[in-house]
């Protein structure tokens, strides 16, 4: 059985590494020059070469044309550790689509094309990528590597998540938090992909096993993935509809616009209390809005890199 036919008779990616390099050599096309040292192990400038160091990176073709010898030295020598956890609830895969492109997302693929151009450039810096997916269990880990064997495996898990729908399944993120910290023993930065939408979760016990991902030094960040016009703005007709809760499979009937007010200011009072809670905690709170590009979740990648030394 071919794997990726599979994959894509059920409505995955046809070519998620494809569509990530294309997110990030856009991205890359329209940026000026990066002020950002270790966004790729490129040369920066010479010194001159001491006795006794590697001889490893001095520039011979210099040497040829000034009978001295230097060195070349690189932007980020230092090899970055990244985690990446992903949140496979059914409300991540909100809405249903049969079919995925860079312009064409729902949260749960939004997350996996994300997660694969923040691959794509880990794996140009030869930095190593773990990944952890979840939902009503620990569905997958993996620990950091950088060889080109598990990037493969791990782009292979994202496009299996993405066409893989799951039904009814709701989640208690901090247990499997808990678990996640568990596992990462090095320091490590951490990308989370999820909505923040919970059942029947405590928020103080969600923002504990957030928490617990902070030990060991490791730099957290947040993606909180959503569809602001949906989700947010509550941008529906007023025709009558059903609305499901595709977790627990509850439903309600009603005109939108009977909510609409009253539904927006809830979201956007708990959005706030979400971002508030982060920085009391020493978390990076980003928007991911999958209604808008991907320059948000690279421009702080890069930031976040800077940071991690």
């Amino acid at each position: 059985m071919d794997l990726q036919q599979e994959l894509n008779k059920t409505g995955g990616f046809k070519n998620l590494e494809l569509l990530a390099k294309q997110v990030v050599e856009g991205f890359i096309a329209g940026m000026h020059k990066s002020p950002f040292h270790g966004f790729s192990a490129e040369f920066a400038e010479h010194k001159i070469y001491n006795q006794g160091e590697s001889t490893k990176h001095i520039d011979w073709k210099l040497y040829a044309k000034t009978d001295k010898l230097f060195t070349k030295r690189y932007d980020e020598e230092t090899n970055l550790r990244c985690h990446l956890i992903i949140d496979n609830s059914s409300s991540m895969h909100y809405p249903r689509m049969k079919e995925f492109g860079i312009n064409k997302l729902n949260k749960i693929a939004f997350s996996a094309l994300a997660s694969a151009s923040l691959m794509h450039i880990l794996k140009k810096q030869r930095d190593a990528v773990g990944l952890s997916i979840y939902s009503d269990a620990y569905d997958f880990y993996s620990p950091e590597k950088g060889s080109e064997r598990h990037h493969q495996m791990l782009l292979g898990q994202l496009s299996n998540m993405v066409a893989t729908k799951p039904i009814n399944k709701q989640t208690e993120t901090y247990t499997y938090l808990h678990q996640i910290a568990e596992n990462i023993h090095r320091r490590s930065l951490i990308f989370f992909f999820t909505d923040m939408f919970q059942t029947s979760t405590d928020e103080t016990k969600l923002f504990e096993a957030l928490r617990h991902l902070k030990h060991n030094k490791h730099e957290v960040v947040l993606f909180h993935v959503f569809d602001s016009e949906k989700e947010l703005k509550f941008d529906f007709d007023n025709a009558p509809k059903r609305f499901i809760d595709v977790e627990t499979g509850e439903h309600i009937n009603l005109y939108p616009d009977s909510i609409k007010d009253n539904y927006e200011s809830d979201v956007q009072a708990y959005f706030d209390e979400l971002r508030l809670k982060c920085g009391q905690y020493q978390i990076k709170y980003v928007e991911a809005d999958i209604t808008k590009s991907f320059d948000k979740i690279l421009t702080t990648y890069m930031v976040e890199r800077g940071k991690f030394k």
